[in-house]
C-alpha cells in the first residue's frame, strides 16, 4: 500500500508518525540516563548472575556439611538426591502440590523441587533421613509404623518431616492444628485414617 493513502487529514504519514515517536522515545532514554547515570550502566543495581556452568554451593544436610557444584537451575530436591545421595525427600508432582518433597530449611518446611539449589547455599536443612539418624527412630514415624500410615512410601517422607516440624514448634498441638499444619501435604493412597491415629498417638504423648 502506497505510503500517501495513509496519511491522516492533518497530512502525517505513518512512516513520519512512527519515526517521530521512535525519535521521542530515545531522547526520553537520554534524559533518563543523564539524570541517573547508574541506569545507563548495564547490570547495575541487579542481582550477581551465575551460570551457565556449575556453581560450587555447601549444604548442612542432617548435621553434616556437604558441597557440591550444580547448574543454576538445578532444584534442591534434585541437588539432595542426584548430587549428595540425600533420597529421602522425593519426587512425585515436581510442581509444589503434593508435598512429598518437603525438608525442613532453616527450621521451616518448604517444597524443594520449587527451590534452587543456588538459595539453599549455606543454609541448614533437614530431610526425613534425620529422623532416624544413628538407628535412634523419631517418635513421628515410630507413630506411623505403628499405626501402618503408609502403602506405597512415596509421600511418607513429606508427611513425617512436616508433622515434625509442626510439632517443634508447636509441641502441645491439637490433632486438629497438626492436621491444619499437613494440609499441603497429600496421600495419593488415601491413608489418611491411619495417620490420624499416628496423629492422635502423638498428641497423647506430646509428640
Amino acid at each position: 500500500m502506497n505510503d500517501s493513502q495513509n496519511k491522516p487529514p492533518g497530512g502525517l504519514s505513518r512512516r513520519g508518525f512512527l519515526t517521530g515517536t521512535g525519535a521521542a522515545a530515545a531522547a526520553a532514554a537520554g534524559l533518563t540516563a543523564e539524570a541517573n547515570p547508574a541506569a545507563a550502566q548495564p547490570g547495575a543495581g541487579t542481582a550477581p548472575a551465575y551460570g551457565p556452568a556449575p556453581v560450587k554451593i555447601g549444604l548442612t544436610v542432617n548435621g553434616q556439611p556437604m558441597t557440591t557444584s550444580v547448574e543454576p537451575r538445578v532444584t534442591l530436591l534434585d541437588a539432595l538426591r542426584n548430587h549428595l545421595d540425600v533420597t529421602g525427600c522425593k519426587r512425585v508432582c515436581d510442581r509444589g502440590t503434593c508435598g512429598a518433597c518437603t525438608v525442613i530449611l532453616d527450621g521451616r518446611t518448604v517444597y524443594s523441587c520449587t527451590m534452587l539449589a543456588i538459595e539453599a547455599n549455606g543454609r541448614n536443612i533437614r530431610t526425613a533421613e534425620s529422623l532416624a539418624a544413628g538407628g535412634n527412630i523419631d517418635p513421628v514415624p515410630a507413630a506411623f509404623a505403628a499405626c501402618d500410615a503408609q502403602q506405597c512410601g512415596f509421600c511418607t517422607p513429606g508427611f513425617v518431616v512436616s508433622l515434625r516440624a509442626v510439632l517443634d514448634k508447636h509441641p502441645n498441638a491439637t490433632p486438629e492444628q497438626v492436621e491444619k499444619g499437613l494440609e499441603g501435604n497429600i496421600c495419593r493412597c488415601g491413608t489418611y485414617e491411619q495417620m490420624r491415629c499416628a496423629i492422635n498417638q502423638l498428641c497423647h504423648k506430646g509428640g
